[in-house]
C-alpha cells in the first residue's frame, strides 16, 4: 500500500495539475469575484513555476553539494542506487537509461579512479506491478560489465523497490561481506538526503557522493531571471515529490 501511495505523489504534487485544477475550477464557479481570483492564482502560479531562476535556487538549496575526490578518499565499495532505467521500452535487447545516468557514470568513474574497490548495485523493479524477475540492478550490471568492470567486483541486491528497502536489503548483503568496512552512497543529488537518512536509520553510514544535478550555477543574465521555460514546471514536480517523500519517511521512522 505504501509503495502505491508513493507513486501517487507524482500526480498529486504536480504544479501542472494544480494550475489546470485552478483554471477548471474558475470555469465551474458562478461567482465572478472568485472566478477572477482563481484565474489570477493560476496566472501567478504559471509565472512562478516556469521561472528557471526560482527553480534553480530551490534546487541549489535542496541538493547536496558536490564532493571532490580528495574529500571522498578511498573506500571498500560504492553503493549505487537504481531508478535510472526504463524497463517498459521495447525492444528489450538493450538497457535504456534515463536522466539519472550520472549515478552510473560517476560510479564507474570512482571505480576507475581507484576510489572504490567494489560496486554494490541495489534495486529490483521500481514500477507498480513490475515484471517478476525484472531487476534494475541486473541491467546496470550489464552496462558496468560492458565498461570493463570485472564480475567479481560487482555485488547485486535485486529485491528492493524503494529507498527504504535499498537500505534494509543492502545491510543484509553487507552482513555477508564483512571485508567491506567503508562505503560510498552514490545517488542523485536531490535524492541524497533521503537516501543517507534511510541508510543511517538501519545503522549504515556511507559517505555521500551526489551525482546527476538538476541545479546549475547562477547566471548573471537578464534571460536567466525573466525568460520562462517549460522544464522548470516538470522539475518542480520532481523536487516537491522528493521533499514530500523525505518528510513522510521521517514521520514513519524510515529515515533519520
Amino acid at each position: 500500500m505504501f509503495f502505491i501511495f508513493s507513486k501517487l505523489l507524482d500526480f498529486v504534487l504536480s504544479p501542472a495539475v494544480w494550475l489546470v485544477g485552478l483554471v477548471m475550477l474558475a470555469l465551474l464557479v458562478r461567482n465572478a469575484r472568485w472566478q477572477k481570483r482563481l484565474l489570477w492564482a493560476a496566472a501567478t502560479g504559471l509565472v512562478l513555476f516556469t521561472n528557471p531562476a526560482l527553480l534553480n535556487a530551490a534546487m541549489l538549496a535542496w541538493e547536496i553539494p558536490p564532493v571532490t575526490l580528495r574529500q571522498l578518499g578511498h573506500h571498500d565499495a560504492g553503493i549505487l542506487l537504481t531508478g535510472i532505467t526504463e524497463g517498459r521500452k521495447s525492444p528489450h535487447d538493450r538497457v535504456y537509461v534515463s536522466q539519472g545516468a550520472d549515478r552510473l557514470l560517476h560510479t564507474l568513474w570512482l571505480y576507475r579512479a581507484g576510489r572504490i574497490r567494489r560496486i554494490i548495485i541495489t534495486g529490483g523493479s521500481g514500477a507498480v506491478g513490475g515484471a517478476q524477475g525484472h531487476s534494475e540492478a541486473k541491467e546496470l550490471q550489464i552496462l558496468l560489465r560492458l565498461a570493463g568492470v570485472p564480475k567479481q567486483a560487482i555485488l547485486l541486491e535485486t529485491r528492493s523497490r524503494n529507498t527504504r528497502e535499498n537500505a534494509l536489503f543492502t545491510k543484509q548483503l553487507l552482513a555477508q561481506h564483512p571485508e567491506i568496512k567503508s562505503t560510498v552512497l552514490i545517488t542523485s543529488a536531490f535524492h541524497q538526503r533521503r537516501a543517507i537518512g534511510c541508510f543511517a536509520k538501519v545503522g549504515l553510514h556511507p559517505a555521500p557522493f551526489p551525482a546527476g544535478y538538476y541545479s546549475s550555477d547562477h547566471k548573471p543574465t537578464l534571460a536567466y531571471w525573466l525568460v520562462p521555460g517549460d522544464q522548470p514546471l516538470a522539475l518542480w514536480s520532481i523536487l516537491l515529490h522528493e521533499m514530500a517523500g523525505y518528510a513522510v519517511y521521517r514521520v514513519l521512522g524510515y529515515a533519520s
